[in-house]
């Protein structure tokens, strides 16, 4: 499903995505990427959720977003929360869903300046 045609200035913006990638300033990626709100994406090495580990979240946790959108993959699964123990030290706000809406509610909130990471789970 293609998102949004134009590029802000200076900030990422997930184009396009689909069960098995994800568009970022029109490059696709077949992997599980993380997307801050500028520089570029970097790769997040969890084909699933059972991939993940503490350390996929304290990664997260050094890029310091005030939040991160965790999409799921193709649809709302949860994160052991002691997987997590990071980013809730830290005090960064987590908001799970499915990965289409994780990358439709990213788009909106890094329009408005926020500083938000999405983490998302792209299933090869």
């Amino acid at each position: 499903m293609k998102l949004q045609a134009d590029r802000p200035e200076g900030v990422n913006v997930i184009n396009a995505h689909s069960p098995q990638s994800v568009s970022i300033n029109g490059v696709e990626y077949t992997h599980s990427v993380l997307v801050p709100p500028t520089g570029e994406p970097l790769p997040w090495h969890a084909a699933s959720l059972a991939d993940l580990t503490e350390a996929h979240f304290e990664h997260i946790a050094r890029l310091a977003p005030e939040l991160v959108l965790f999409g799921s993959g193709p649809s709302l699964r949860f994160a052991p929360p002691a997987l997590m123990r990071s980013l809730m030290q830290a005090r960064i706000g987590v908001e799970t869903m499915d990965t289409a809406a994780a990358c439709r509610t990213y788009n909106f909130l890094v329009a408005e300046g926020r500083r938000v990471v999405a983490a998302l789970l792209v299933h090869r």
